[in-house]
């Protein structure tokens, strides 16, 4: 089995930064993609930010310049850097994982930590 921890989130204010956290433990043979997804009040689930294997990143528009996405693969962990945080920000951040686990990947997600970006 493979558990994903988050930590990092907590109440800021506009302009401020935040760094999230998500590390992976448990039966790991390695990490394809890691990424975050957030969800909103009253919103559908949408995807923030995905790092490969090989380090390639990719952002949704509206975080693009504010954002940063990186990982550490030596520690099963997967870090996103939020600068210039504004109201909108505000959601629950879930990473999300494609482990490879003997012949087989899946995805697997973390418990949610919520940020809240006030005005």
């Amino acid at each position: 089995q493979v558990r994903l921890v988050e930590s990092g989130g907590g109440l800021v204010q506009a302009g401020g930064s935040l760094r999230l956290s998500c590390q992976a433990s448990g039966n790991i043979d390695s990490i394809n993609d890691m990424g975050w997804f957030r969800q909103g009040p009253e919103k559908q689930r949408e995807f923030v930010a995905t790092i490969s294997s090989g380090g390639s990143t990719d952002y949704t528009d509206s975080v693009k310049g504010r954002f940063t996405i990186s990982r550490d693969n030596r520690k099963n962990t997967v870090f996103l850097q939020m600068n210039s945080l504004k109201p909108e920000d505000t959601a629950v951040y879930y990473c999300r994982m494609s482990v490879v686990s003997g012949l087989t990947a899946r995805p697997y997600w973390g418990q949610g930590t919520q940020v809240t970006v006030s005005s």
